[in-house]
């Protein structure tokens, strides 16, 4: 295959498989529960224990993914989320299930850094933006079906059955990355150093400190949204309708945005004033009633810079350095949701209520333009010093 739009297409559903994956142990909570005589505790290690391996793998994968080559890589990564999901399916001892959703996250980390380089070697400077708005988009998509298919599994046939089918999808996913093909000319554009000059590894730092950064700020949402509205009085079901119209206005508004950046050539423009109003928005939320409107406001613009900031690091990452580059680039994406999670808990508990940590992630919003601004000064920099 080599139209890139079929390309993007499996590379959106192989990607979809992560978030099915992620959702997997949310899904079926209360089957584990049951099943495990553990709380909510240790449900909410497992589910955390996902990202656990990307701040230690996400760089290395992107050397691996360089070593290896695309497909081999993808494939192992593959493999390995199959055999987590196979062993959580199949164990009846608690650290068991621990074990097999860190092999899961392993393969997951390493198989995220090498769709995305696989994905900007597409499209780099051509709709790059509409593109990875797009591939990204495979996230909310994969864990809105995750939501709809996966309880209606376990409910009829047990946890094991919810395992298993994601074992199955990931399987599938397999098949159809053999159908995927490099771009004209990669093999070439990959054979240089594969080291990133100074200038380009700060600006993928950078990079990865907005993605983190903006994501961190959205996470508060899903993660204390709920808690806030039932702190006001909603009971646990209708906090988590109405949290969730944020997931499904998503689905619209990131590929909006990408199509948006790249019609008017104005990515920047464009996230830095998405990026302003989320920050608003989200500042807002704990101070208002009017709760429906804010939440449909924050899915409609919310995903607005999700495609132009992941097109950040493909501008300054030639094809011998993306894979290097990429792996920087999630390593900071997942040492800063990691932390920024943990960090709004603890101001939480500190605080007695949620509403501090919607503030926090106002604050990390906020801080994604001046980011942005330095990014683009670092990339002008880059510029002159190549051409003198």
């Amino acid at each position: 295959m080599r139209n890139r739009w079929g390309i993007l297409a499996i590379l959106f559903v192989v990607r979809l498989t992560i978030a099915f994956q992620f959702q997997s142990v949310a899904a079926v909570a209360p089957l584990l529960q049951q099943t495990f005589g553990v709380g909510l505790a240790d449900i909410g290690i497992l589910i955390g224990l996902y990202f656990t391996p990307g701040v230690v793998l996400a760089l290395p994968g992107g050397a691996i993914g360089r070593t290896l080559g695309d497909k081999p890589t993808t494939i192992a990564a593959l493999l390995l989320m199959t055999a987590g999901s196979l062993v959580m399916a199949t164990t009846d001892i608690w650290g068991w299930q621990m074990a097999g959703r860190l092999a899961s996250g392993a393969g997951g980390v390493l198989l995220t850094v090498q769709l995305t380089k696989m994905a900007a070697d597409w499209f780099a400077g051509k709709e790059i933006a509409t593109a990875m708005a797009i591939f990204v988009n495979s996230w909310p998509a994969g864990v809105a079906i995750s939501l709809l298919v996966l309880p209606a599994i376990g409910t009829a046939h047990g946890a094991g059955a919810v395992f298993l089918s994601v074992g199955a999808l990931t399987a599938i996913g397999i098949l159809l990355i053999t159908f995927y093909q490099p771009p004209p000319g990669a093999g070439a554009g990959a054979a240089g150093s594969g080291r990133l000059d100074p200038l380009a590894l700060l600006a993928v730092i950078v990079a990865g400190l907005i993605w983190g950064l903006y994501n961190v700020g959205f996470a508060m949402i899903f993660s204390f949204g709920p808690t806030l509205l039932a702190e006001r009085g909603w009971s646990i079901a209708a906090a988590g309708s109405a949290i969730s119209l944020v997931m499904w206005l998503s689905v619209i508004s990131v590929p909006a945005g990408g199509y948006l950046a790249d019609r008017f050539k104005r990515p920047f423009i464009l996230a830095i004033g998405a990026s302003l109003i989320v920050a608003g928005l989200l500042a807002w939320l704990p101070r208002s009633d009017a709760v429906i409107t804010i939440l449909i406001l924050i899915g409609l613009i919310g995903g607005h810079p999700a495609g132009p900031i992941m097109s950040l690091a493909a501008r300054v990452l030639a094809p011998d350095t993306r894979a290097i580059g990429m792996g920087v680039f999630y390593t900071l994406f997942y040492a800063t949701m990691m932390l920024g999670p943990a960090v709004a808990g603890r101001l939480a508990k500190s605080a007695g209520t949620a509403a501090v940590a919607l503030d926090l992630g106002a604050l990390t919003v906020l801080a994604c333009p001046p980011l942005m601004w330095l990014f683009e000064r670092i990339v002008s920099v880059r510029c002159r010093r190549a051409q003198s």
